[in-house]
């Protein structure tokens, strides 16, 4: 056997299952970011797949107990106002911008209550998004014709 070959089976099997391995983690850990309207729309598939779900959360709705933190997300951009209960049960903490009226993403899937089972929060800062406002310059002095500085 030529020793090209010799070396060159086992480097292709090799890269062939770091490929797999690759394709197949991407696969397993991607989200999409979902409206509340979208994640309605998908049905039964919500409470198979992890999804990514959107919202503000409603003001005086964050509730704790027993380990559990509990609040609802609107959707207010449509026809009608959406509503979404999420129940967050994750070990991390939650974020220092997670508030009432702050916008949040929970990943998790949708529970056959209709609550929303987060493992994992993220609150939307609205200052790292807004544009940073411009700087104005005072004008410069006007000095008097033929006078020195």
């Amino acid at each position: 056997m030529n020793k090209y070959v010799k070396f060159g089976i086992p480097i292709v099997a090799i890269l062939g299952a770091l490929g797999w391995l690759a394709k197949d983690g991407v696969n397993e850990t991607k989200t999409y970011y979902k409206t509340i309207s979208e994640l309605q729309a998908m049905g039964d598939r919500a409470k198979d797949q992890k999804v990514r779900v959107g919202g503000d959360v409603e003001p005086n709705s964050i509730t704790r107990e027993d380990g559990k933190t509990r609040f609802v997300i609107a959707q207010l951009d449509g026809p009608k106002p959406l509503h979404l209960k999420v129940v967050y049960v994750g070990i991390e903490p939650l974020p220092d911008t997670f508030k009432n009226g702050s916008q949040a993403l929970a990943d998790g899937k949708l529970g056959p209550d209709g609550v929303f089972n987060a493992t994992k929060i993220q609150a939307k800062c609205a200052s790292k998004y807004e544009q940073k406002p411009e700087l104005k310059r005072p004008a410069p002095a006007a000095t008097p014709t033929g006078a020195t500085i």
